[in-house]
């Protein structure tokens, strides 16, 4: 058995669109039928109409986390922060750094080299 991809529920698949392709780099691979499918590096995601999460605050309060590897932490937070992005914090650790999409799915950035 293996993960095929992640569904995630979001309240305007357009908007949620725009902020993964737009900020955070992701490929769109398909979209229509009011859904959207993006890819990081052969991760696929859809997005879909539906209930997300409650919003929670922090990142360890969430009950879920994705997490983006980068061989570089700084120059991605720099590039997404010059995107828009803001990162919420860290999980503990200044290489952990968490951040949420608008429909406050949470997410770590980490080089797992150093994490």
């Amino acid at each position: 058995m293996r993960v095929g991809h992640v569904e995630l529920f979001v309240r305007d698949v357009a908007r949620a669109r725009e902020f993964y392709i737009q900020v955070l780099g992701a490929d769109l691979v398909q979209e229509g039928g009011g859904v959207c499918w993006v890819e990081f590096e052969g991760t696929e995601i859809l997005l879909r109409p539906g209930t997300p999460p409650a919003a929670t605050t922090p990142y360890s309060a969430g009950g879920r986390g994705l997490v983006f590897y980068t061989d570089d932490l700084e120059r991605t937070r720099r590039r997404l922060q010059a995107r828009g992005l803001e990162f919420a914090g860290t999980d503990g650790s200044p290489a952990c750094l968490t951040f949420h999409d608008p429909d406050g799915h949470w997410y770590q950035l980490v080089d797992p080299t150093d994490a």
